[in-house]
């Protein structure tokens, strides 16, 4: 079956005329329903997609809402660790002010903002997650910012702690000779100030301890060193010198024996030599002497290992009395 044709009645002429339509008027139509059909096909599926999205973008708006419960969990863990780190902060602080004496960090530095939006405008074209993703990131720059902050300190802590620990074992802090070895009682020790100096019988700076003991008794390092002078003294006969760092220095006159060499490094109750009595001395003991940065100060301060606190203040009492030395 054909096209159908399209007849007009004429009036003037009383008949029926066949409708011709011109070759571009069809066209025109054409493309003008064509049109008007894509157009309204576009709407209908853009519409469709609207109320009922496909497969793929179901599962990115799965992902995308997954994703953003993740940040917004990970955002929520990085403010715990956060107050975690705040915690150490401020015991850190307090182990530098109560126990080292120095500052800790500054609370302004510790505080101090980190970025913003601005550090990361990669996410400038996220618009419905940059906000989230943005707001995790610098809070973790932060806390990455104030962990390195807090390694430092740690760092110095550490680095104060083993100087700490090295300064109580340099410090001499036990007697050169031990108590039990001692001929007299320790309470009678010819002690630091001026005395009467028993060859020239006139009152003489006596810069030291003098401790009673047998020719050949030990003596041992009241603490770390290292030997800085080992010989013959004029006024001390053979005598011993030892450097324990942090201004420390003692001093060992009238020794029989010396068993250590220049430059050795001795540890706190290692033995040095012998008791003797040699140099300008009356009778066999140890001349003892403890020097802070380059002064002579009172060895009796370092003497009260193994003293109750009452026995350490009459040791204290009696070495000051002005009696005659023996060197």
């Amino acid at each position: 079956m054909g096209r159908k044709e399209k007849f007009v009645y004429n009036i003037h002429t009383l008949t029926y005329e066949k409708v011709v339509v011109p070759l571009k008027t069809r066209i025109w139509q054409a493309f003008g329903f064509f049109s008007v059909v894509v157009v309204t096909s576009l709407a209908m599926l853009a519409v469709f997609y609207t109320i009922f999205p496909s497969p793929r973008e179901e599962d990115l708006m799965r992902e995308i809402s997954q994703m953003e419960a993740k940040y917004k969990q990970m955002s929520s863990q990085v403010d715990v660790m956060s107050k975690v780190l705040n915690n150490i902060q401020e015991r850190d602080a307090s182990v530098h002010r109560t126990v080292f004496g120095m500052d800790p960090i500054d609370q302004d530095v510790w505080n101090a903002g980190v970025g913003g939006h601005e550090a990361h405008p990669e996410l400038e074209g996220f618009e419905f997650s940059g906000n989230v993703v943005g707001d995790a990131l610098n809070k973790i720059d932060d806390l990455s910012r104030k962990l390195a902050l807090q390694s430092k300190s740690l760092d110095t802590i550490q680095n104060l702690a083993r100087n700490q620990e090295k300064m109580l074992a340099s410090l001499p802090s036990i007697k050169p000779v031990r108590e039990d070895k001692l001929q007299k009682s320790i309470g009678t020790l010819s002690g630091f100030g001026y005395r009467i100096h028993p060859v020239y019988k006139f009152k003489k700076f006596h810069a030291g301890l003098d401790f009673p003991a047998r020719v050949g008794t030990p003596i041992q390092a009241p603490g770390d060193g290292v030997v800085v002078e080992t010989g013959w003294h004029s006024g001390y006969g053979n005598c011993v010198r030892i450097s324990h760092g942090f201004g420390y220095e003692t001093l060992y006159g009238h020794m029989n024996k010396i068993t250590v060499r220049q430059g050795e490094k001795v540890k706190k109750g290692h033995k040095i030599g012998e008791v003797g009595d040699t140099g300008l001395s009356t009778a066999p003991h140890l001349h003892y002497e403890v020097h802070y940065k380059g002064k002579p100060i009172n060895p009796i301060n370092f003497c009260m290992d193994k003293l109750t606190p009452q026995e350490y203040q009459q040791l204290v009492s009696a070495a000051n009395i002005a009696n005659q030395s023996l060197d």
